[in-house]
């Protein structure tokens, strides 16, 4: 079979197609046929290295995987030979207490396909049958590859973390990219009022579709003005970001009184300085996230089968221009996830 390897940190260049034995599932496994992969910053990451990480390199990349399932191991269950799905991007023991709790990130060994073991770009895959959830049949698959780690995302960011209530104001960075369109979605679908930022008037005018009120291009606007104005002067309850450096500082300025500022991430870098004052004189709270539980993928799954959430396609891409791809989505210019098909 073919699969994208990467043996050593680089640019796209490093992406390499090899042919790889078939794998065979092993007890309470299930092999999938892989139909397409999405792609998300993870996967830049992984390429690129990061400084004090280690990936076990060699690895096969990408962790937002629909297929159909090809065979089960012995005692797998939950599926069938045949059945269209898309998998869990995050693997737990399912038997800790962080686990038990639906709380998986916390499990101690949880893991990232694509990032701690190999992931979906490759023709033939083996995951736990837990991993493996219904495709919601009205998408075509590279729309299916671009739902679980956006969504998943975002919504344990916004449910569970940010708790949001129906009538908040929330502002939520970098609109085009794939958390942020999911994340727009789902605020606007918790009953919140949502205000976006975006680099360009077309990516603005797009978050608006999605069912944001208003929308910042911050390449020519002050997103903290905007902001005040926007919520006379009162501050927004909640800021979704995963930009980090760029953004924090600014964002902390943002919120009200009993404020959240809630992160998956930090494209723009990791060491994030503010004024702390604001933290503590107005109880704000500052929350990290990261993907969520088996149940809360159900539940986006259902809400997208029910036609109330959409995955945002920006571009598709065969398997053998995976580089790309890569450059597709480190260029900025995406709206939405960029996939590949198999």
């Amino acid at each position: 079979m073919r699969a994208v390897v990467i043996r050593e940190h680089g640019g796209p260049e490093v992406l390499r197609i090899e042919e790889r034995p078939a794998p065979s599932p092993g007890p309470r496994e299930v092999l999938i046929r892989v139909r397409a992969v999405g792609l998300n910053h993870l996967d830049l990451w992984v390429r690129e290295g990061v400084p004090g990480h280690v990936f076990p390199l060699p690895i096969v990349p990408g962790c937002d995987v629909a297929g159909v399932v090809e065979a089960l191991g012995p005692g797998a269950a939950g599926c069938a030979r045949g059945d269209e799905v898309v998998l869990s991007p995050g693997l737990s023991c399912g038997r800790c207490r962080a686990c038990r709790r639906g709380e998986d990130p916390l499990c101690r060994d949880y893991g990232i396909l694509g990032e701690s073991r190999d992931g979906g770009c490759q023709e033939l895959l083996v995951v736990p049958d837990t991993a493996v959830f219904p495709k919601p049949p009205r998408l075509d698959w590279a729309e299916a590859a671009s739902v679980p780690l956006a969504f998943l995302t975002a919504w344990h960011m916004l449910r569970a973390r940010a708790r949001v209530e129906p009538g908040e104001r929330v502002l939520i960075h970098a609109a085009g990219s794939g958390v942020s369109a999911a994340a727009i979605q789902i605020a606007v679908l918790l009953g919140a009022r949502v205000i976006a930022t975006a680099g360009s008037t077309e990516k603005c005018a797009r978050a608006v579709a999605l069912g944001a009120e208003a929308c910042i291009n911050y390449r020519e606007q002050d997103f903290v003005g905007e902001v005040r104005r926007w919520t006379d002067k009162r501050g927004v309850g909640v800021v979704v970001d995963h930009v980090g450096a760029d953004t924090f500082d600014r964002s902390i300025r943002c919120l009200s009184k009993g404020g959240r500022y809630v992160t998956c991430g930090a494209t723009s870098g990791y060491e994030l300085k503010t004024d702390f004052r604001p933290v503590f004189f107005k109880s704000l709270s500052i929350l990290g996230s990261t993907m969520g539980s088996g149940d809360e993928l159900a539940a986006v799954l259902d809400l997208v089968t029910a036609g109330r959430l959409r995955p945002v396609v920006d571009g598709v891409f065969p398997l053998d221009k995976v580089a790309d791809a890569h450059r597709r989505l480190a260029s900025r210019e995406a709206f939405g996830k960029v996939a590949l098909l198999l």
